[in-house]
């Protein structure tokens, strides 16, 4: 029987990776003033084993005011890259997966309590609070503190510490690099209407939207290693009238394919409280379709991708030349072991395992 396209082999700018899967960032809220612990050795390492082509760890923010809780995970300074790698080095020992870091700034939506103590914002006189910052000061809700307004040396601030994390993450050896201008947080507040009110050069048109997140961009492209693949993370529509859509996300995706982005990985919402989500199976997938259809760049579908025919579907029929799973992988860390299994393919899967090989044809684990 043919390959399943979910089990073939795809290149990534530079990067290689061995199937169609990879694991989309998931914060966890377990750091330490933006250090992994032993948690992130514990998540991480177990996706590590799970049959995906690429890990991508967390959105990470590249300042301390950028994480979107005080549990965030941070690359700012040194102690942060050191725990950083010390959490690498160990899940390296033992799993060969490539991976990517997630580089973010969460802007607006900053400076909130851990999911489940209640996720509420937390005002700047709260210990574990501070003043948030956006392209305007205007808050994600009304009864919020409102954001300070970003000014030009703040915003060469900003893009130089994103410049310096992408600076570590290359130091480290990762193998990938994505940006996060998706779900609300700080470069998808540049792009959208609704959340961008400036009335200077990074306001008011489409092209002066996207000028900060270009920016952006062009930094880390340049403090990366240019043999590895830097991507963005975007929000295709903010489903909400008036506010950022598909078309300007193509034009977005146009714009970074033309300054060396190797992949797109698309999203939706995130960035009003009035978002209408027709949340269902697969339900960012015509995003990501109609987006491929418009760039040369691999393309990454996310959003409600349970199924293992749902999967195939998607990378078969060229909706998306990847899927990304999240929740799926922390419901079934081992998703791609039993989506193998049931399209008749192979994954890769470390020796201490190979007797939960099951008894048929084809075999399931790649052996060395």
């Amino acid at each position: 029987m043919p390959l399943p396209t979910l089990f073939t082999p795809l290149r990534v700018g530079q990067l290689d990776l061995v199937n169609r899967i990879v694991i989309a960032p998931m914060c966890q809220y377990s750091a330490q003033d933006g250090c992994m612990s032993d948690w992130h050795l514990i998540h991480l390492g177990h996706l590590a084993l799970s049959g995906a082509a690429l890990l991508t760890i967390e959105a990470t923010a590249v300042r301390p005011e950028g994480r979107i809780t005080y549990a965030d995970v941070g690359l700012w300074n040194e102690g942060t890259e050191s725990a950083m790698r010390q959490t690498l080095e160990s899940i390296r020992r033992w799993s060969p997966i490539p991976i990517a870091v997630q580089l973010a700034h969460a802007g607006r939506k900053a400076s909130t309590e851990v999911p489940w103590l209640g996720g509420r914002q937390l005002g700047v006189d709260d210990p574990h609070g501070w003043q948030t910052i956006a392209p305007s000061p205007i808050p994600f809700t009304p009864e919020q503190h409102p954001p300070a307004a970003l000014d030009r040396h703040d915003l060469h601030a900003l893009r130089d510490a994103f410049a310096a994390a992408a600076t570590r993450a290359a130091r480290m050896g990762l193998d990938a690099v994505q940006i996060h201008a998706a779900h609300g947080y700080l470069l998808h507040q540049f792009l959208s209407p609704l959340a961008n009110q400036r009335d200077d050069e990074y306001g008011g048109s489409l092209r002066n939207r996207m000028r900060f997140p270009l920016e952006v961009f062009a930094a880390v492209r340049d403090a990366f290693a240019p043999d590895r693949p830097v991507s963005v993370r975007v929000s295709a529509t903010d489903w909400t009238s008036g506010g950022w859509d598909l078309e300007q996300t193509v034009a977005f995706a146009q714009a970074l394919q033309e300054r060396g982005c190797a992949a797109i990985h698309v999203s939706s919402g995130g960035l009003h409280p009035a978002q209408q989500i027709p949340v269902g199976p697969g339900y960012q997938v015509p995003l990501a379709r109609t987006i491929k259809s418009n760039v040369r760049i691999p393309v990454v579908a996310v959003g409600l991708i349970t199924g293992f025919e749902q999967a195939e579907a998607i990378v078969a029929t060229g909706d998306a030349d990847l899927v990304a799973l999240a929740r799926t992988a922390l419901y079934d860390p081992r998703w791609p072991w039993h989506a193998a299994a049931a399209l008749g393919a192979q994954v890769r899967a470390p020796h201490q395992y190979l007797r939960a090989e099951p008894h048929r044809l084809p075999e399931l684990f790649l052996r060395d």
